[in-house]
């Protein structure tokens, strides 16, 4: 990445700025919005919202100047370097001109939907909308490569930061052992709802009231879902894989990364050589874990001999009591503020940050609570059901319902609290897109699977 900005200026002076079309005006939109801004060879020409009111008012909270969200229809921000408004994605996607779409919905039946129709138009598609993603991401992906276009997770999110790790490491010659990345979890926190959320999260009314807040989005960051469907995101994308259980939450600093999160045949917890893990920055008592990185990612490699290890300690390396093992971590990521990178190289580079190579994670939809047969499932971050993760060999062979289907589908059968509801445990619209989609995708990979 490192003459992306010079590339970027290169544009800026012949007048070819990156056409962007983001979909959806949310936080993480807002966010890519305050710094696409500031960044030179790029031009925000549309945003697609449901509301059109919503996305103007983020580009006023975010900086832009008045008018800037007043072009008529493409061709006129196209020629004004504006910015169209529109509550409808399919014809900005399908308009022409557009070079990278955005999307940045969170809902999994529309990315999908979006992220298929990007591809079917030639255009590179940057998908913040991971829940999509673990749907149905590996198709999408084969698609697009097929296509020749690119399909990318979004950099700024951490998956794709993790993804970043992993490609270091093995870039560097290492094996990695681990790879995923700190949040705030308790065991109690599967059960947690949209009533719950503000203050398990630690919000303020105040910080509430600002705006941008989804209480069933934030609501899935407590719950385990969006560590399951980020850690399904990273490893389809690199190989990496689950645990049999799932993810484990244990608690973890930065300094002791390499001593816990290395093969259990050599002290540390992973099952096995090449896992995804999530660790929690809380211990399980509810008070904060010293040294933890809450919004942090790391990546833990092995070194291949014993020159490398001694190299770990000469230069002070976080190592394990064996000196064989390594961590690399970042403390931070900044969301949307670094999306640009992600749109820059499909752009310019016809790059991904993270894209899926294989099905080897899923999502299961898990019942929160005892579910009673005729009851309505309300999907990711609800009151219903939670994500859990697993290999994606156990999901089709056991029938599991993905989490990103799991809203707006009513029980057929009573499904047992903790226990993962499955296809036959709901009656399921067949004609549904994204279910159609996410059965092709089941077919494909069972038959050629990663």
């Amino acid at each position: 990445m490192m003459n992306l900005h010079s590339r970027l200026l290169a544009r800026e002076a012949e007048g070819r700025p990156l056409r962007v079309g983001l979909i959806g005006a949310g936080k993480f939109g807002s966010m890519f919005l305050s710094q696409a801004r500031t960044t030179p060879g790029l031009h925000v020409a549309a945003i697609a919202d449901l509301s059109p009111d919503r996305a103007a008012a983020a580009l006023a909270r975010t900086g832009w100047p008045a008018g800037q969200g007043g072009a008529t229809g493409l061709s006129d921000a196209l020629a004004r370097r504006a910015t169209w408004l529109t509550d409808d994605a399919a014809a900005m996607l399908s308009a022409g001109g557009i070079d990278v779409a955005i999307d940045a919905t969170g809902d999994p039946h529309a990315g999908c939907a979006h992220a298929a129709l990007a591809i079917d138009n030639g255009v590179h598609i940057v998908m913040v909308n991971v829940e999509a993603d673990a749907l149905a991401g590996p198709l999408l992906a084969k698609w697009a490569r097929e296509a020749g276009v690119v399909y990318s997770l979004a950099y700024g999110d951490q998956p794709a930061l993790i993804c970043e790790l992993v490609d270091w490491a093995r870039s560097a010659g290492f094996e990695v052992a681990g790879a995923g990345k700190w949040t705030k979890y308790l065991p109690h926190y599967h059960g947690s709802t949209p009533d719950t959320v503000w203050e398990n999260y630690g919000f303020s009314p105040e910080q509430v009231a600002t705006g941008d807040y989804n209480p069933q989005m934030f609501n899935s960051f407590l719950d385990g879902t969006k560590s399951a469907i980020e850690m399904t995101a990273v490893a389809n994308a690199t190989g990496l894989t689950p645990a049999e259980g799932g993810l484990t939450f244990e608690t973890c600093d930065a300094e002791g990364l390499a001593e816990l999160l290395k093969p259990r045949g050599d002290g540390g917890m992973l099952e096995h050589m090449g896992q995804v893990e999530v660790i929690s920055c809380f211990n399980w008592d509810g008070t904060p874990a010293d040294g933890a990185l809450r919004y942090g990612v790391w990546v833990t490699f092995a070194a291949a001999s014993d020159y490398t290890a001694r190299c770990f300690t000469e230069y002070g390396i976080a190592a394990d009591m064996s000196g064989r093992y390594a961590a690399l971590y970042r403390p931070y990521h900044m969301i949307g503020l670094e999306l640009g990178v992600s749109v820059a190289l499909a752009g310019l580079r016809g790059e991904a940050t993270g894209s899926a190579t294989g099905f080897r994670a899923d999502v299961a939809a898990v019942a929160k609570r005892d579910l009673a047969a005729g009851e309505m499932l309300d999907g990711e971050g609800g009151y219903t059901v939670w994500g859990r993760l697993m290999p994606a060999a156990h999901s089709l062979a056991d029938g599991v319902l993905p989490i990103g289907l799991a809203k707006g589908v009513r029980l057929r059968n009573a499904v047992p609290a903790m226990h993962a509801v499955r296809w036959q445990d709901v009656d399921i619209d067949d004609a549904d897109p994204a279910v159609r989609l996410r059965r092709e995708m089941e077919t494909v990979f069972r038959e050629a699977p990663a």
